[in-house]
């Protein structure tokens, strides 16, 4: 199953997680912690000033239940937390 970006483009990264962290990561870079602040998308993950959106936090929160999944051997009956 190929994944596919909001344009409809092949995404190239096939790892688990791919679409969730892609997600993110134009979260923090259309916030204004990253426009008006000018700082990096790491920086304002973990800074905690209002400047990221809740939708940006959700996804960062949904990213790491992703990759804990991973290493959770009852996901494999479960399935993968994200998408």
């Amino acid at each position: 199953m190929t994944k596919l970006d909001s344009e409809g483009n092949v995404l190239e990264d096939n790892s688990p997680c791919a679409g969730v962290r892609a997600d993110l990561k134009i979260c923090l870079l259309e916030s204004d912690c990253v426009k008006k602040n000018h700082r990096t998308p790491r920086e304002c993950l973990n800074i905690n000033d209002g400047t990221v959106p809740t939708e940006c936090q959700a996804l960062r929160n949904l990213f790491f239940e992703c990759k804990r999944s991973l290493l959770d051997n009852r996901q494999r009956f479960r399935g993968r937390k994200g998408y």
